[in-house]
């Protein structure tokens, strides 16, 4: 669907960047890639103008490289620091379950319950996309009810270099119904208020997901090897 442009519009600036950002989570631009500036305004029918403005703000993500004479290309990570940055993003994430069960209101585990139950229909109808926007709030506001600006802005810097990763993980069917299977344990243990219980399972559901996507990035360089044979 094509993005009408207003003059003077924050929010289509705004719906620029989150279209563009989408696109990179989805995989539907491609990690190396070049991001055109004529052709993206052509297909979302507006100016460069916001489009840059996303560009900008998908490089201080860290979704997008500003490469001198190249452009702006698509982050395409190393195996290395794809292991690295999980092993971060699961302690940050242990930490929020372990606060989030001390902490969380009874508003935010009915949103919670609210939320999971969304994302459950989308698994039931295999909605990818929509399941991954479900889920990635589901994890904002596990680490919101912890209580910490800190650690919130810290996961937020961090996860944004994998995001797109961890939308990969779920296309594997079996590793997909496990990872539903984490999130209804999730809220079971921010229900008891079990800190320690919800540290483990949310730390365990960030290294399965490392395993998965580390497993998927091998078998695409052995591919990829074999082809250029």
């Amino acid at each position: 669907m094509k993005v009408i442009e207003q003059p003077h519009s924050q929010n289509l600036h705004e719906a620029i960047f989150q279209k563009l950002r989408l696109l990179l989570v989805e995989g539907k631009i491609i990690p190396g890639s070049k991001l055109n500036e004529r052709e993206l305004a052509e297909s979302l029918n507006v100016s460069r103008t916001p489009i840059r403005e996303a560009i900008r703000r998908l490089a201080a993500d860290g979704l997008v490289e500003l490469i001198a004479n190249r452009g702006a290309i698509a982050v395409q990570l190393r195996l290395e620091d794809v292991i690295n940055t999980f092993n971060v993003i699961a302690d940050l994430e242990g930490f929020s379950g372990e606060l989030a069960a001390n902490n969380i209101s009874d508003t935010a585990l009915s949103e919670l319950e609210a939320l999971q139950y969304e994302m459950m229909a989308s698994y039931a109808r295999r909605d990818l996309s929509t399941y991954y926007k479900l889920n990635l709030r589901i994890h904002h506001l596990i680490n919101q009810a912890a209580n910490n600006p800190v650690l919130t802005q810290l996961f937020s810097q961090v996860n944004a270099r994998i995001e797109a990763l961890r939308f990969r993980s779920n296309q594997d069917g079996v590793k997909w119904e496990k990872a539903v299977e984490e999130h209804q344990e999730m809220l079971d243990a921010l229900k008891a208020r079990d800190s320690a219980r919800m540290r483990k399972i949310m730390i365990q559901h960030v290294h399965n997901k490392r395993d998965v996507v580390v497993q998927l990035l091998k078998a695409e360089a052995t591919t990829t090897a074999e082809a250029v044979k």
